[in-house]
């Protein structure tokens, strides 16, 4: 999983309220377990008409967001089913941050494990990002893990809270598996050891 530092990018503004985890990759995109290609599917009913042919007016479909990192959206974001493919769809497409009022539990957590940094702030503070965001490509916002500050072209920074287990996870790159391999020592140690204890085991 790759580090998350400091982030500096382009935001997309999506100010619609319950963003669920079907409107960020539909169902029919969940056959497969690689968490690569999904990117191309994100917000595909959103982004595409039937025949597959771009919806304009969708904010990922205009020139200015093409490569955002971040999204600023409306409250609760990634409600609904439990499908991890949700956030492999954003990292795949390149968002690296989603910064709202609330998310969904599962979801918020299912972030962390995939190097997406969830921030949560107020709304006054997300209203504030959301009009920078719609500035366009020119105004890029900064999203600093180890301040814990999100800065906002103008310069206005606001600060936000984060689990310190999950902000150590995020900022060394560990997900589930590369938390275990830090124990690989102390793991080969008790294996040894309990060969030698119980060798029919």
């Amino acid at each position: 999983m790759d580090k998350f530092t400091t982030l500096t990018g382009i935001a997309a503004p999506m100010p619609l309220v319950n963003i669920d985890t079907d409107m960020i990759i539909p169902k029919q995109f969940l056959k497969t377990i690689q968490r690569s290609g999904l990117g191309k599917n994100l917000f595909d009913e959103m982004r595409f008409t039937p025949e597959g042919k771009e919806i304009p007016d969708f904010v990922l479909n205009q020139p200015a967001y093409r490569n955002a990192e971040i999204i600023v959206a409306g409250d609760n974001f990634g409600c609904g089913s439990s499908r991890e493919h949700a956030p492999w769809a954003l990292l795949d497409f390149g968002v690296r941050c989603v910064i709202s009022t609330s998310f969904a539990d599962i979801f918020f957590n299912n972030c962390f494990k995939n190097g997406i940094l969830p921030v949560v702030l107020p709304q006054e503070a997300v209203d504030h990002l959301m009009d920078d965001a719609r500035k366009g490509a020119n105004a890029r916002m900064t999203v600093d893990l180890d301040s814990q500050t999100v800065t906002a072209s103008d310069g206005t920074t606001f600060a936000f809270e984060v689990d310190q287990f999950k902000k150590h996870c995020l900022m060394n790159g560990l997900d589930d598996i590369g938390l275990t391999l830090e124990k690989v020592s102390a793991i080969d140690t008790y294996e040894a050891k309990n060969a030698t204890l119980r060798p029919w085991a």
